[in-house]
């Protein structure tokens, strides 16, 4: 099965082309931004055309969330626009799409577990444009899994470990956010569970949730994080009320994943056995 990644150069992109490299999966093609330009359909349909895929995975997102609040319309030329380019990319070339989104789509104001039929009521620009994504998507398109993801890190690009690991290096003290909850989710485990719905077969499309196992708040996280390093930093407890930021973002996202587990069989691993790799492997 021919898969072409769109995003590749991204925390996502990097991780399937590892886990590719690891899994022996060597019929992928991880095209540049230029070739595989979202935004750029004559671009794409020419890449669809060379490649002939049976499976489009779509990394790409634009997912600077305070900054969007600013940048309103790029933000949703890429989170929109492009997704429902690839979309019909995909459904006039006979492809199946997955489509990676986002725990933001919600508003995530009650301690509850969030299932994909919860209604979505995204709180910041960048959780907009990635549920009108989703929607664009399912307008144009049958074959397609939307995989909504949360708190993603690994060993490549930037993400809360990496800083967390860097700033606990050159400082003594941080202030970090306690009251909000949500699943951290190693990249590496997200592209294993994308190959794994690839290689079921599957036509069970839709939307799927996906994380790591428990819930936990960001100060907790960076606590887990500096133990598992051995990194001798004080963390100081902050409030969201006290750290204001362009965008709103959800009290509590975490999300239920009942679903994408009974239907592929997936074993999901819990936060900090995965972080526990990912802080091996960065070290």
């Amino acid at each position: 099965m021919k898969i072409v990644v769109l995003g590749a150069s991204g925390q996502l992109g990097n991780c399937l082309k590892k886990v590719a490299e690891e899994t022996g999966i060597s019929d992928i093609s991880f095209p540049s931004e230029k070739d595989g330009n979202i935004l750029e359909p004559e671009l794409l349909n020419l890449l669809f055309q060379k490649e002939k895929p049976e499976f489009v995975i779509n990394c790409a997102a634009y997912t600077a969330v305070d900054k969007a609040e600013d940048e309103i319309d790029i933000c949703r030329k890429v989170n929109r626009d492009g997704a429902e380019n690839i979309a019909k990319a995909c459904q006039q070339h006979d492809a199946t799409l997955i489509h990676v989104s986002t725990d933001f789509v919600f508003k995530g104001n009650v301690p509850q577990l969030l299932s994909e039929t919860d209604s979505a009521e995204p709180e910041n620009i960048y959780g907009l444009t990635k549920l009108e994504g989703e929607e664009a998507i399912a307008a144009v398109l049958t074959k397609h899994f939307t995989l909504r993801t949360s708190w993603l890190y690994s060993e490549f690009g930037n993400n809360f470990v990496k800083t967390m690991l860097r700033l606990g290096k050159e400082r003594d003290e941080l202030g970090v956010i306690i009251d909000q909850a949500g699943s951290p989710t190693y990249a590496i485990d997200l592209a294993g569970a994308i190959f794994n719905i690839i290689n079921s077969g599957s036509s069970e499309y839709g939307i799927y949730h996906y994380s790591n196992e428990g819930v936990t708040s960001w100060f907790d996280f960076a606590k887990t994080i500096f133990a598992i390093s051995n990194t001798d930093v004080y963390v100081k407890p902050v409030k969201t009320v006290e750290y204001v930021t362009k965008a709103v973002r959800p009290a509590y996202s975490v999300m239920d994943k009942s679903k994408i587990k009974n239907t592929f069989g997936i074993k999901i691993p819990y936060w900090t056995d995965s972080l526990k790799v990912c802080i091996s492997r960065l070290s």
